[in-house]
């Protein structure tokens, strides 16, 4: 079946959710001071545009785009569920964030991954859409766990 994705609020149940599991699992594959994650209530209070990939009526993804500095973003809080990895969510989400990045007026989007294998996925996908290594961007310091990307769009 076909993704859809729509806008969505971090106060959605269906989002709320997956953001607390995303909260919790980087919890148990990383340092506590190397998890950045982002509560449903940050992100409502932080100007987050929350994108959500939908397939057979559930949510199997999202992602969040938060203003860092003028016309310079943060995709955050990027998760797709278990059953759904590899199969196109993460890319089509990337995709629909990046385009509506530019649509906003951002040139730059960053972000903050994991170091370790678990993470790499991640990276590739990253890579593969033109996102560079960098170092730490906007309240971000050194972290041997981190991994800072960004592309300019």
């Amino acid at each position: 079946m076909a993704i859809h994705i729509t806008t969505a609020q971090p106060t959605d149940p269906e989002v709320s959710a997956m953001l607390r599991e995303h909260a919790r699992e980087m919890g148990e594959v990383s340092p506590p001071e190397s998890v950045h994650t982002l509560e449903p209530d940050e992100l409502s209070s932080g100007g987050a545009r929350i994108w959500a990939a939908w397939r057979d009526g559930e949510v199997v993804g999202v992602v969040a785009l938060v203003p860092v500095a003028d016309r310079h973003a943060e995709l955050t809080s990027m998760r797709t569920v278990a059953a759904a990895r590899r199969q196109g969510v993460g890319a089509a989400l990337l995709a629909r964030l990046l385009e509506e990045a530019a649509e906003a007026g951002f040139s730059r989007v960053s972000l903050e991954t994991g170091a370790d294998e678990f993470f790499e996925p991640a990276r590739r996908l990253y890579e593969r859409r033109g996102f560079e290594v960098t170092g730490p961007f906007g309240s971000y310091r050194e972290d041997a766990n981190s991994v800072f990307m960004t592309i300019e769009i």
